[in-house]
């Protein structure tokens, strides 16, 4: 069977019928195989639609090729708006690559041949890089200008892809510009109708990417939860070869790490980093990082390590969760060190929540190495960030007023000020509860339950250790627990984990710096028994070495 070019009478190979109707069909996989087998002269039409099937199932470079192909047959057929397309894509392409200079020349060669046509609707792709250029030399008005104008070239020429990406592309103004609360509202314009089936498969991908990428940037977890869960019931849906599978995925990994949803998480995070190893290695590394987060609090020192040094491989500074592991591992200085340093590479602090995130891993460690003045000068950071966040989001439920409430609550307490601590603490108690952050909601709770204790408040500090060694056991939060219940049996217990009167007070001592004989001598027993309680406190605790128990002994309240 055969069919005949439109106008030629040109018979068209069986092979590339198969191949064209494959491609009609969006079958990526199977339109590859055919165009890039087939023995039959291509149009420039095929290349480009080889390029496409190429870029479906993440051979990127070998899409680069098919599609300059594409392009010099385009231009060899005088073909101005289909040439102008592909040099835009090719420009996309090498742009994500990070090949910059070869981005520029071919976006300024679809410039060439795009600003010779009449108005079409591929100009749409010009007039929104120019919106970006101008957001990002901050002439936000300027910018708007141009996103409209894109939007009423899409309207005109009748394409709902480039009107949703241009009400995207306003959102994307808006939120630059600091006003955020207007740029979610118009971001969620443009999701719907990608969640409505009513754009196609590129674009609706394309957009899902963009606007859960500008939700988490946000710190809108509410936003972010309810837009992975439509992206990712779209990729189930679509064919198996789906390159925007797995860049859906880091988010739906991100608000299952925040949910407490750990053993789903790591399940999505090992296929979400086979799916982008390949071509995205940034959102893959991110994706290195959530997994060492989760693995640390589980207590899986070796894997969450790996992680870490994995996402360090392919770029991203694995801060602050190497910071954390450090501590736990009783290596203060080179906690405090990273961290120190991933605060001043930070730069313009677009990501708000990795900032947050930074400034609240600094209280905690600074707390844990009673450096309380340091504690308080990031608490007070914190604060000021979630202030202002305040009235951007119009909002005061975010995890940055959630997470200035935590630290501020904790340095009262360090400062022995339990009434204040109580009061900031059950603020941040309230809202990691109302975020659905069962985690940091666990951890508030433990501080809470000292500062209860320091109140002479003993039944409302066991309510709050219950409350949190619950959370902690449904989240598989190992060490965490095992901290709980020690506090929970109290002085003199013998369950596992819990630390017994003479152990803490040997404890406290080596966290202070002494020798087994200094506490011999102190507490005026044998160095072999000061010996075997450190070897019990090792087993507890499941640490393995001084420096680790004592890090503990810091970071629990014991030293």
């Amino acid at each position: 069977m055969s069919e005949r070019t439109a106008g030629t009478g040109t018979a068209v190979p069986d092979d590339l019928h198969r191949a064209r109707d494959a491609v009609a069909r969006q079958a990526w996989a199977e339109a590859y195989r055919l165009l890039s087998g087939s023995r039959s002269a291509l149009t420039p039409d095929d290349f480009a639609a080889w390029a496409d099937a190429a870029w479906w199932t993440s051979r990127i470079e070998e899409s680069i090729v098919a599609r300059t192909k594409a392009y010099a047959g385009y231009v060899a057929t005088h073909n101005g708006r289909q040439a102008g397309y592909c040099a835009w894509m090719l420009f996309y392409e090498h742009q994500l690559a990070g090949r910059t200079a070869l981005a520029a020349g071919w976006l300024r060669r679809a410039r060439r041949h795009l600003s010779a046509e009449p108005e079409c609707v591929e100009q749409c792709y010009l007039v929104w890089m120019e919106a970006e250029a101008a957001a990002a030399r901050g002439e936000f008005d300027a910018a708007m200008t141009v996103a409209r104008r894109m939007q009423d070239i899409a309207r005109r020429c009748g394409s709902p892809d480039l009107h949703a990406m241009s009400v995207q592309a306003q959102a994307g103004v808006l939120l630059d510009q600091g006003r955020v609360a207007e740029g979610l509202d118009l971001l969620d314009d443009a999701l719907c109708p990608a969640m409505a089936g009513e754009l196609s498969a590129f674009f609706t991908g394309w957009i899902y990417c963009l606007g859960l990428q500008r939700c988490m940037a946000c710190a809108d977890l509410e936003r972010a939860a309810e837009w992975t869960d439509a992206a990712m019931r779209w990729c189930a849906a679509m064919p198996a070869e789906n390159n925007f599978r797995g860049l859906c995925r880091v988010h739906r990994v991100e608000v299952l790490e925040l949910r407490g949803l750990w053993p789903r998480a790591l399940e999505e995070a090992v296929r979400t980093c086979e799916e982008l190893l390949p071509y995205e290695r940034g959102a893959a590394a991110e994706t290195f990082c959530l997994i060492g987060d989760i693995q640390r609090r589980r207590g899986d020192t070796a894997a969450a390590e790996t992680a870490y040094r994995r996402a360090h491989e392919l770029g991203r500074d694995p801060q602050p969760g190497l910071a954390l592991l450090r501590l736990a591992q009783g290596r203060a200085e080179a906690a405090v060190t990273g961290l120190r340093l991933a605060l001043a590479a930070e730069g313009d602090r677009g990501d708000r929540l990795a900032h947050c995130r930074l400034l609240a891993a600094r209280a905690e460690i600074s707390l844990a190495l009673d450096r309380v003045e340091e504690a308080r000068t990031a608490a007070a950071e914190l604060e000021d960030l979630a202030a202002d966040w305040r009235v951007r989001r119009r909002s005061s439920t975010t995890p940055l007023d959630a997470a200035a409430a935590s630290a501020s609550g904790a340095v009262a307490y360090a400062e022995h000020d339990a009434e204040r601590a109580v009061l900031l603490l059950r603020r941040a108690l309230s809202l990691w509860l109302a975020l659905d952050v069962p985690y940091e909601e666990a951890q508030v709770r433990m501080t809470l339950a000292a500062a209860h204790r320091a109140a002479g408040d003993e039944e409302g500090a066991r309510l709050e250790l219950r409350a949190a060694r619950g959370v902690f056991d449904r989240l598989g939060a190992v060490p965490d627990a095992r901290r709980a219940a020690a506090l929970l049996a109290g002085p003199g217990a013998r369950e596992p984990g819990a630390l017994t009167e003479r152990e803490t007070e040997v404890l406290r001592l080596v966290a202070a710096g002494r020798t087994n004989r200094a506490v011999a001598a102190e507490l005026v027993i044998s160095e072999h028994t000061v010996a075997r309680h450190l070897n019990n406190i090792f087993a507890k605790l499941d640490v393995s070495s001084r420096a680790a128990a004592t890090a503990y002994a810091f970071r629990h309240g014991l030293a």
